[in-house]
């Protein structure tokens, strides 16, 4: 069995190190080494036959590791694809999953481990540490109740996240105050929160408003 491997990372020692490494591993080649996705995709399209894995770096010049993924799960719906990335960040992680990727991989990863995840990945799809706690279920849950926010609710947040009272909220949407009370209620659901305090601090975390 030959596992072909294909990988973009813009920091080049990273890439050779991470390269020598899985040339090592018994079963597999690499195929293809990038400095950015948009590279990445031009040296696939050339190859006589597709990689089996895609390992992308998140954050990358030219082309970034969601648009090279979105482009590559397109093109190529049977290569696996895996994110890499130095951090274990709720919405970069939502960002890569949902743009086609099967598994999100710390580059602080234990050689024993990578090999591990990348077998998983060839044989079943999908890698899921459990040691990294991430519950991609309840990211994907998250980001969907993300996306349910509607543009009015995002306005009330921001102001949300001022020192206005709620009575001079909703003079500022020229809304009445049942309607900024519905609201309220609706982001408290939403945000699985019980406070305007949790509100916006989960509002601030989901990165739906700024400051």
């Amino acid at each position: 069995m030959n596992i072909k491997i294909a990988i973009a990372d813009d920091h080049q020692l990273f890439l050779k190190s991470l390269s020598l490494l899985i040339a090592g591993f018994q079963g597999f080649s690499i195929v293809a080494e990038a400095v950015n996705g948009k590279e990445l995709i031009d040296k696939i399209a050339r190859l006589s036959a597709p990689p089996d894995i895609v390992l992308l770096d998140v954050n990358m010049p030219v082309m970034d590791g969601p648009k090279a993924t979105a482009q590559l799960q397109k093109e190529y719906p049977g290569i696996r694809l895996a994110a890499l990335s130095m951090k274990e960040n709720d919405n970069t992680i939502i960002t890569m999953l949902k743009a086609g990727c099967c598994a999100y991989l710390l580059k602080d990863i234990h050689p024993v481990e990578l090999e591990k995840a990348l077998r998983e990945i060839h044989d079943s799809g999908y890698y899921h540490n459990d040691a990294s706690n991430v519950n991609y279920r309840r990211l994907i849950l998250q980001a969907e109740q993300t996306e349910a926010i509607t543009e009015r609710e995002r306005e009330f947040l921001s102001l949300a996240c001022s020192d206005l009272t709620y009575k001079a909220i909703a003079q500022k949407m020229n809304v009445s105050e049942r309607t900024v009370d519905g609201y309220r209620e609706i982001l408290f659901h939403k945000l699985n929160v019980q406070s305007r305090t949790g509100m916006v601090l989960e509002a601030l975390r989901r990165q739906l408003v700024s400051l």
